[in-house]
C-alpha cells in the first residue's frame, strides 16, 4: 500500500486484506472532487451527479440510474420499488441483503424474506420455483427474487451469463423482478471476459459499489428503467438519499467508472497468485469458487490454530485479514495491494502456519 491513511496518517507497512473497501480516491478523483461543477441534485439539478448516473446507466444497459450513498442504500431502495409492505421477497439466504443490511428490507420495507440456499453462490431457477407457494390466501404475495453477482460469502463465486438468463427467464415467466444486487458485478464481468451488459441486462434491476474494488470515496449506482428510477429516487428521499450538492463525491464515480473498471483484472491475477501459494502451505487450503476475483476464503483448520488467533500473529506480521468462521479467513485483494505485498502475505501465513 503505498497511499493508504488511517487516522490522516500514511500507512505503508500494512498489507490490509480486510476488505476493497479500503481502497482510497486516487489523485485525478481528489483533483475531480474539488474542481466539480454542482447544483441541487434533489432538484436534479447538479451536473455532475446527472452525468455520472448518464453514464452508469449506459455501461450497464439500462434506460436511467440514481445515485445513491452506498450499497445497503440502493438495495433498499430497489426492494421498496419493486414491492409493496407485506409482500415476500425470495432471496440466498447467505445473501448479503439477508444477512448484512441490518434487516432493513423487514423493518422498512415491511417485507418479509423466503431463504433459498445459495451456499455456492448462485440461485438456480428451480429453486426458485420451489420457493413458490400460490395464492393460497394464507401466503404472502411473491413480488420480487433478488440475485448477487459476484457472491461475497462463498468467496465472490460468479453467476454466469447463462445462469444469469435462466433465472431472468424464470422469473419473469412468473411475473415477478429480479434484482441484482452488484457490489462487485465488474469483478464478475471480467471474471468472465465479458461485457458487463451482459450479466446486468437480464434483470430488472442492478446495484453497484463505485467505492469498493473501483476506488471512489463514497456511493453506489442504482439503475434500471426510467419508470423504476423515478420511483426509486422517492424512496430515496424517504431514506435520507437527497444529497443536494452530491456533485463533490460523484465527480469520483466518473473517474472510478472511466479509470478504474479495467484494471480490475491486475487484482485477480494476485489474488489467483496468492491462492496458488497459500494452497501449498501445510494446513492451510483455499476454498474454491468457479471463477476467482478478487475475494479468498481460506481454510486454515489443518493449521494448530483457530481463526482468531491465526489473525492476530497475521496482523503481528504486518497482514490483516478477516476472520469468516472458526477455521476460515477472507481476504480480498485491491488496488492498494501490489506483487511486494502479495509476497509479504504469502511470508506471514506460511510463519503462522508453522508454528
Amino acid at each position: 500500500m503505498r497511499d493508504y491513511y488511517v487516522d490522516g496518517k500514511a500507512v505503508v507497512d500494512i498489507v490490509d486484506l480486510r476488505s476493497d473497501t479500503f481502497t482510497q480516491p486516487t489523485g485525478k478523483m481528489r483533483e475531480a472532487m474539488a474542481n466539480a461543477p454542482v447544483g441541487d441534485d434533489v432538484f436534479e439539478e447538479d451536473p455532475t451527479v446527472n452525468r455520472l448516473e448518464e453514464l452508469a446507466a449506459s455501461m450497464v444497459g439500462k434506460e436511467a440510474a440514481l445515485f445513491v450513498v452506498s450499497g445497503t442504500m440502493g438495495n433498499l431502495v430497489a426492494t421498496l420499488t419493486h414491492t409493496r409492505p407485506g409482500d415476500e421477497v425470495i432471496l440466498g439466504a447467505n445473501s448479503h441483503i439477508y444477512g448484512y443490511e441490518v434487516g432493513g428490507m423487514a423493518r422498512i420495507g415491511g417485507l418479509m424474506p423466503r431463504v433459498v440456499d445459495d451456499s455456492e453462490g448462485v440461485i438456480r431457477p428451480e429453486q426458485v420455483l420451489r420457493a413458490l407457494r400460490g395464492d393460497n390466501i394464507h401466503y404472502a404475495p411473491t413480488s420480487l427474487v433478488c440475485m448477487e453477482n459476484s457472491h461475497n460469502m462463498s468467496g465472490g463465486r460468479v453467476t454466469d451469463v447463462k445462469e444469469t438468463r435462466a433465472l431472468a427467464e424464470a422469473v419473469h415467466e412468473k411475473g415477478l423482478k429480479l434484482h441484482m444486487d452488484g457490489a462487485r458485478v465488474f469483478n464478475a464481468a471480467a471474471a468472465l471476459g465479458v461485457e458487463v451488459t451482459e450479466l446486468t441486462k437480464p434483470v430488472d434491476s442492478v446495484m453497484f459499489c463505485l467505492s469498493k474494488g473501483l476506488s471512489a470515496p463514497v456511493g453506489s449506482i442504482l439503475a434500471g428503467d426510467r419508470e423504476f428510477v423515478a420511483r426509486a429516487r422517492k424512496f430515496r428521499k424517504i431514506l435520507g438519499g437527497g444529497m443536494r450538492q452530491a456533485g463533490v463525491i460523484a465527480a469520483a464515480g466518473i473517474i472510478a467508472l472511466e479509470d478504474m473498471v479495467d484494471r480490475l483484472r491486475e487484482d485477480h491475477a494476485r489474488a489467483k497468485r496468492l491462492a496458488k501459494e497459500l494452497a501449498g502451505i501445510p494446513g492451510v487450503s483455499v476454498i474454491e469458487s468457479n471463477y476467482q476475483t478478487n475475494i479468498l476464503l481460506i481454510d486454515i483448520e489443518g493449521t494448530s490454530l483457530g481463526a482468531s488467533q491465526f489473525v492476530e500473529k497475521l496482523y503481528e506480521l504486518g497482514v490483516r485479514v478477516l476472520t469468516r468462521s472458526d477455521t476460515a479467513l477472507r481476504a480480498v485483494i485491491h488496488r492498494h495491494i501490489d506483487d511486494e505485498d502479495i509476497d509479504k502475505a504469502i511470508a506471514a501465513f506460511r510463519k503462522v502456519a508453522a508454528k
